[in-house]
């Protein structure tokens, strides 16, 4: 039988070192919320190509099922820890500033079990910021009429869950005061979103706070 770390390990492998979508973007809106002077919790960080926009001015423990591409992490400032995320973290509750969940949350069985956890490992007045793909665009949704996964989240077969902007948003106020919640468009949607603001967001950015 195949385990997980295994499985991570080859589909991080076929996507190369280093790879990270919408890197700018993202990285913009991380370092704005998150800013310098915190402790930070990376879930699902990966080989540290993200953390790293947002690493300096702050401590940052990455946590990945993936040891390989922790290590690469830890070259950056990373403290890493091995972990699988579906089960029990190892964090001492109500210890970090921020958490960081950047298209991960994709990728595990239960969200609301771990955004319970995560209100758990911050502290007062903490908050968690991240991504996650809008697999219920209009631009994937014509692909799902024509039977066709390339270019959608579905294409991706580590990830188990597939949000609608309006769901993934009850998601967050269901546990968290909600801050901010926005999406990337692709430029050559920007005239159209004007009309549907969140019909063309390709990947849902947020930000909220531990109430």
């Amino acid at each position: 039988m195949i385990g997980l770390e295994t499985v991570y390990q080859s589909h991080h492998k076929r996507r190369g070192d280093g790879f990270a979508i919408l890197l700018k973007e993202r990285g913009d809106f991380l370092r704005k919320h998150i800013g310098t002077g915190k402790k930070v919790l990376d879930i699902g960080c990966r080989d540290g190509q993200l953390t790293r926009e947002y690493i300096a001015g702050n401590t940052v423990t990455g946590a990945d099922i993936d040891s390989e591409a922790l290590e690469r992490a830890r070259a950056l400032g990373v403290d890493p820890i091995h972990v699988d995320l579906n089960g029990a973290w190892p964090f001492t509750p109500s210890t970090y500033d921020v958490v960081v969940a950047c298209e991960f949350l994709e990728h595990i069985y239960f969200p609301a079990v771990v955004f319970e956890k995560i209100e758990t490992v911050l502290r007062t007045g903490g908050i968690l910021v991240g991504t996650v793909p809008h697999a219920y665009s209009l631009q994937s949704r014509i692909k799902f009429l024509l039977g066709r996964k390339s270019g959608t989240p579905l294409e991706d077969p580590t990830h188990i869950n597939h949000f609608t902007f309006t769901e993934f948003k009850g998601l967050l106020e269901a546990r968290f005061e909600l801050l901010e919640i926005t999406g990337h468009v692709p430029s050559r949607y920007k005239l159209l979103a004007k009309l549907f603001p969140t019909l063309f967001i390709h990947d849902i950015m947020f930000c909220v706070r531990k109430k």
